[in-house]
């Protein structure tokens, strides 16, 4: 498999019992459904998230890609709890990408994310 954003090939990082893919380049992460939310769960799961956030930063300007299982466009989706988070979706087979850093960010929702998303939803 290759990565969504950069092309680079993709290494499969193993969690636990959760195996998930890895770009070897940018760092980005491939999550088949529901894998994101199950690793959210565990502690000590952001160990996968090797990348650097500043490149993560970079690379999420890149949001018109298609999905790495099933080449489906992939839609671009925000955090309901964390809007800052923004990742893409599959909505063919239900997989998420998240650029490097994201899914620590993810992964440790703070009480300045709540009120974040308080603020966001002011805003609408």
């Amino acid at each position: 498999m290759n990565c969504p954003k950069c092309q680079s090939d993709m290494e499969k990082v193993m969690f636990e019992h959760v195996e998930v893919d890895r770009c070897s380049n940018c760092k980005g992460i491939w999550f088949d459904m529901l894998e994101h939310e199950e690793l959210k769960k565990l502690k000590g799961s952001e160990a996968i998230d090797t990348g650097d956030p500043e490149v993560g930063k970079e690379y999420n300007q890149t949001d018109r890609i298609d999905c790495p299982k099933c080449h489906s466009r992939m839609i671009r989706m925000v955090d309901r709890d964390q809007p800052h988070i923004w990742y893409e979706s599959c909505g063919v087979c239900y997989g998420v990408f998240f650029d490097a850093g994201e899914f620590t960010d993810f992964k440790q929702h703070t009480l300045s994310d709540f009120f974040k998303s308080l603020k966001a939803k002011e805003r609408k």
